[in-house]
């Protein structure tokens, strides 16, 4: 049995009864469902707010990072006023203040394979909000083994994707996306950028698919994988298959248990881990800043994108983009003293991997970035 909707909630939700593919009965079994979100940032925010909008029953909400200025540009759930604040607390509040008649759970921490099980078991739909491969495959298999609906999403700087991948009636996204690729080929929106309304356009259709599941009505991306371009506002929808050797999908699976993502994917799902892992290669600014002052050979290389430069640079820094540092080394001296350096340190830490892995030794990375430069060194450069 569904739960009844009061009479606050009958007039609240009165434009979705009167639609004859939701109408009361439908309007319950959106009071009956239980959403997890994975992450409240650029997508999470549109679905976030859909979801409490229509009035999904009981909705999860976990993210481990904080509001940050930065985010505003995207992030619609949250407001300068909750800048500092954690994400999950900040998303919580807007949606109670939306939709008061719907359940909220918060889970400030990051999804991994330790706390997958026991959040999800309370959900019986998952939503992809997040930007890193890891938590990816970790909410596919975590969806495949515990017989869920994923509901998928991704955003870069222009483009978007969008699906449904339900291994009971088609394929997952192991099916589609076997391996994952190589570390450091896809930035995220942090080191690439991202067209500031692409997230509510990938968010929205996300959260109509989620609401389609729960009510059993049209047809869902299921088997589908919808692409968007924001510049060209086109959209182009491919058919995708069961693969029948999938790893995690198929009737004899390989990975029958949840596994380390990170290792899988070769990349920390989140900043916070790889700052913690590359901390012995950093040089903090003030320190570059006095060995530049006292002439120490060292050559700077901005793996920043041209664009940026227009924003702030480094006096002699050179621009060696990370797209194209790979095939750039034989410019590059082993023995020449060398800081890398981004935006923030994500990038340029991802670079400073591909060095040492080709053999360079003297090379360190910029901690914080560029940023962290006008914080400590130069007030007057900006940043972004």
């Amino acid at each position: 049995m569904f739960p009844e909707l009061t009479q606050e909630e009958v007039f609240r939700y009165s434009r979705h009864l009167m639609i004859p593919d939701v109408g009361l009965e439908g309007q319950r079994k959106l009071k009956a469902a239980r959403v997890l979100i994975v992450g409240t940032g650029g997508l999470g925010s549109p679905v976030s707010l859909y979801l409490a909008a229509a009035g999904i029953g009981r909705i999860g909400v976990i993210d481990y990072d904080i509001v940050d200025s930065s985010n505003l540009q995207r992030q619609v759930i949250h407001g300068s006023s909750k800048i500092g604040k954690p994400k999950v607390i900040s998303a919580k509040e807007r949606m109670l203040d939306l939709n008061p008649y719907i359940q909220v759970d918060d889970y400030s921490e990051v999804f991994c394979s330790d706390n997958a099980l026991r959040i999800a078991e309370n959900y019986d739909i998952l939503v992809d909000g997040t930007d890193n491969f890891p938590t990816r495959y970790l909410v596919n298999d975590l969806c495949v083994m515990t017989h869920k609906p994923y509901i998928y999403g991704s955003i870069f700087r222009f483009e978007g994707q969008v699906s449904v991948f339900d291994a009971s009636t088609g394929p997952c996204y192991r099916c589609l996306f076997p391996d994952p690729p190589p570390f450091g080929l896809i930035p995220s929106c942090a080191e690439s950028g991202v067209f500031g309304v692409l997230p509510g356009t990938i968010g929205t259709l996300q959260a109509t698919e989620t609401i389609k599941v729960i009510l059993g009505i049209g047809t869902s991306l299921s088997g589908k994988l919808l692409l968007y371009d924001a510049l060209e506002l086109s959209f182009q929808s491919i058919n995708l298959r069961k693969n029948p050797r999938c790893k995690v999908c198929s009737p004899n699976p390989e990975i029958t248990h949840l596994i380390d993502y990170d290792e899988f994917c070769g990349t920390p799902a989140h900043d916070r881990q790889q700052e913690q892992e590359m901390t012995l290669w950093d040089i903090e600014p003030v320190e570059l800043a006095e060995r530049l002052k006292h002439g120490d050979s060292i050559r700077l290389l901005d793996v920043r994108e041209a664009v940026e430069q227009q924003v702030s640079r480094l006096e002699g820094a050179e621009l060696f983009s990370f797209g194209e540092l790979a095939s750039r080394l034989n410019e590059l001296d082993l023995e020449q003293e060398i800081v890398l350096f981004c935006r923030t340190g994500v990038r340029s830490r991802r670079a400073l991997q591909i060095l040492v892995n080709a053999g360079f030794k003297k090379v360190k990375n910029l901690h914080g970035g560029i940023n962290a430069w006008s914080q400590q060194v130069d007030p007057t450069m900006l940043q972004y």
